[in-house]
């Protein structure tokens, strides 16, 4: 049985990418860390010491709590990366986005796009949505019933969806990919750009340089997409700062897509590992649907952490959380939280009995949530009527990151109808 009562075997595990690739060894961490330490002070090698969250009701609580603020550390890093981005930039960040900024300033950036992602936009969106859909289905036509749905399927049709949105070209797409995955898994040998970890900032100087060619022109010809808006975008009647706009560019076009696939590719997974929810599924596709989808954003919850920053003593489960001090939110502990969801460790296509966190909460709530949730239903509403049969063709492999990941490989064999 774990103890990890006295161990600092914990402490270097949970910020460990290779760790994080192995599915049932993080769980089994963070299941213990919930019943016998969920408010605990971690102290690994190489990192500032911080506080992490495993329990549901806790993380909801702080993401609700100004109290806590994004900044100055809103995700984990070494202390040798935090230094070098300072060595070499000298700022905190090595780009502000929503993810970094607190209100006023979150607030005010976040309106600039909201309603690309809301309401009426979305319905604009659907017919596209369900186009590409479409096709991506269509090209497992062409593969002689088997492919690697992460690297033939799940990756690229979310990328082309949220690309649309954002205004950049189709023949620009590949290169987006390969800086997303360069940035999200600096820590994947398979992925990284090199072994050199710093390397991250050349990756986000490629991103810069690509879309300050985008804002010079968007600027001389707006469309409508919003590209056009983030390089035409005021706040106080002032234009946003360069590191700013860049900041917001990476964001939509790394995490707009990345964690779809993710989600994508997890939910199918657990289908082929859970036959008797696929076949309840396939049984009355429409009714179930909506609950496979925020199931499958559940079970693999892609965005595995954030960090807040106490500005004022709180007490948590008895523990004193000291102004300055930082705390981590573990998203995948949460969702499977036994004191909030029923049997959490089992996949249910019709489980109704709680919101999963796999969006966050509060003012940082996933901006591009509902067009997440219309991406899946459409793609997996095509393939259940056009896949006769779909099985696993090899091991799943999962990438090797503490903050955004998923499947990197999910051999299948398919039938089409």
């Amino acid at each position: 049985m774990l103890d990890f009562t006295q161990s600092p075997a914990l402490d270097q595990a949970l910020v460990n990418p290779v760790v994080w690739s192995n599915e049932e060894k993080i769980h089994e961490t963070l299941t213990w860390l919930r019943q016998h330490d969920p408010v605990r002070r971690l102290s690994p090698e190489g990192f500032e010491p911080f506080w992490s969250i495993t329990k549901y009701d806790d993380i909801k609580a702080i993401e609700a709590n100004r109290a806590f603020i994004c900044d100055p550390r809103p995700t984990l890093a070494p202390l040798m990366v935090t230094e070098a981005i300072k060595a070499l930039t000298g700022r905190k960040h090595l780009v502000r986005s929503l993810v970094q900024m607190d209100d006023p300033d979150h607030r005010a950036y976040r309106m600039l796009t909201q309603g690309w992602f809301m309401g009426s936009n979305l319905r604009k969106l659907q017919s596209r949505v369900d186009q590409l859909a479409t096709h991506y289905v269509d090209r497992m036509l062409d593969m002689q019933g088997r492919c690697d749905f992460v690297k033939d399927i799940a990756m690229w049709y979310p990328l082309r969806v949220i690309m649309s949105v954002l205004g950049v070209p189709e023949e620009d797409e590949a290169y987006m990919l390969k800086l997303t995955q360069e940035l999200f898994g600096a820590a994947d040998p398979d992925i990284q750009r090199s072994f050199e970890i710093t390397d991250v900032n050349n990756v986000i100087l490629d991103f810069e340089s690509y879309f300050a060619k985008i804002t010079e022109a968007r600027r001389s010809h707006p469309t409508d997409d919003v590209a056009t808006v983030i390089a035409n975008a005021k706040i106080n009647g002032e234009p946003i700062p360069v590191n700013d706009a860049n900041g917001y560019y990476i964001i939509i076009a790394t995490a707009g897509h990345d964690t779809t696939s993710a989600s994508t590719a997890g939910g199918l997974l657990a289908l082929l590992q859970n036959p008797d929810q696929f076949a309840l599924l396939r049984s009355d596709p429409e009714r179930y649907l909506p609950t496979f989808i925020d199931e499958a954003i559940r079970w693999v919850t892609p965005v595995r952490h954030f960090m807040r920053t106490a500005t004022q003593d709180t007490e948590i489960r008895g523990r004193t959380i000291k102004a300055g001090d930082s705390v981590i939110l573990w998203y995948p502990s949460a969702n499977r939280d036994e004191d909030i969801f029923n049997q959490p460790f089992e996949f249910r296509v019709d489980r109704q009995d709680a919101k999963q966190l796999a969006f966050g909460f509060g003012a940082h709530v996933c901006l591009g949530q509902h067009l997440a949730r219309m991406e899946m239903t459409a793609l997996f509403r095509e393939l259940l009527k056009r896949v006769k049969h779909i099985e696993l063709a090899g091991e799943p492999r999962y990438s090797q990151s503490t903050f955004v990941g998923g499947l990197k490989n999910l051999p299948i064999r398919f039938e089409m109808a």
